[in-house]
């Protein structure tokens, strides 16, 4: 059993524990840290907005929280170096402000084997994403597993260039919108970026686009990637047209079942479903069969699906797995 930490129980932290509660995901928490009041928290897991109430009844006690007959230690350090993290394999950092390597780095100088940063970080010894580059993980102790975005995009723009050979691409990510936003009129980083976030439609940028780039070097001047953030609560989706280097010789469909039979990562429906339909979905993308069309003999376009906050952190489960099971970080 893979022991973990989680640092930051915020919507990722938060959404990290229900999937590890569910008792298949080969992990085991040892505790949690945020500088939240404890009550606060308990209360945020226990209702949730997109997930629904948590079945399990919600305690707290003195520096440690309940989930029915599980007990977590809790604490709230600010800097994780004040803690003993001795026996922890990897530590699930999710506060979102990993971002130099005095942060990154804080776990590992508490006595933890390995860092995974839920988010894109400049300080990782590494960004990996599963089904683009898994295989550069290599001996890094400081893991990024990149954005909710690059997740969904990386691993179909590989399979199609290795499968249709890809020539040129621009995808679009329609995004709900998310804490980065104002909900009323506020300044913020750009023009539209500083509009309330529920009421429009709000073109913007996304880190994807550097990011996919940084896994997936070999599609450098071939892709472009933008944004648009819209007034949803949850579950995102990929809009991406795609031209090819040769004539497509099967129907689009069939190559996508063939190729896709069996993928943990990226899913498949036959059905005509709307953006609440996924859920939930663990999936890093979920591909819709009945909006997929074609335009002449070279040209493309996929829809896809993806849940931002539960398909992402079940790459982190996966990803944590992974780095614990390296010889170097047996006990």
């Amino acid at each position: 059993m893979t022991r973990v930490f989680i640092n930051g129980f915020g919507r990722i932290g938060r959404t990290l524990l229900r999937q590890i509660l569910r008792g298949d995901s080969g992990l085991e928490i040892v505790g949690i840290n945020d500088i939240a009041p404890l009550e606060i928290c308990a209360y945020l897991l226990r209702y949730d907005s997109v997930y629904g109430p948590l079945a399990e009844p919600v305690t707290t006690g003195v520096n440690c929280i309940g989930i029915g007959a599980h007990r977590i230690a809790f604490t709230h350090a600010p800097d994780l170096r004040t803690l003993d993290l001795s026996g922890v394999d990897v530590v699930l950092e999710c506060t979102g402000r990993a971002q130099t390597r005095t942060i990154a780095e804080a776990g590992l100088e508490a006595g933890a084997r390995a860092v995974l940063i839920s988010g894109p970080s400049e300080a990782a010894d590494k960004t990996v994403v599963l089904g683009a580059n898994e295989q550069e993980l290599g001996q890094a102790r400081i893991v990024s597993n990149a954005s909710c975005t690059t997740n969904a995009i990386a691993p179909l723009l590989r399979l199609l260039d290795l499968g249709l050979g890809l020539d040129k691409a621009h995808v679009t990510t329609i995004h709900c919108y998310t804490g980065s936003q104002p909900t009323t009129d506020a300044p913020g980083p750009s023009p539209e970026r500083s509009r309330a976030a529920a009421v429009s439609m709000i073109p913007t940028t996304t880190s994807a686009a550097g990011q996919v780039i940084g896994v997936l070097p070999e599609l450098q001047g071939r892709i472009s990637i933008a944004a648009v953030r819209v007034p949803c609560l949850s579950v995102s989706a990929v809009d991406a047209v795609i031209q090819t280097n040769e004539d497509i010789e099967q129907p689009v469909t069939e190559f996508l079942r063939e190729a896709l039979a069996g993928s943990p990562l990226i899913g498949l429906t036959e059905d005509p479903c709307v953006s609440s339909d996924f859920r939930a979905r663990p999936e890093s993308l979920v591909l819709s069969l009945p909006h997929t069309m074609t335009t002449g003999t070279r040209q493309l376009r996929l829809l896809g699906w993806y849940d931002n906050e539960w398909g992402f952190s079940a790459r982190m489960i996966a990803w944590a797995r992974r780095m614990a099971a390296r010889p170097d970080l047996m006990a």
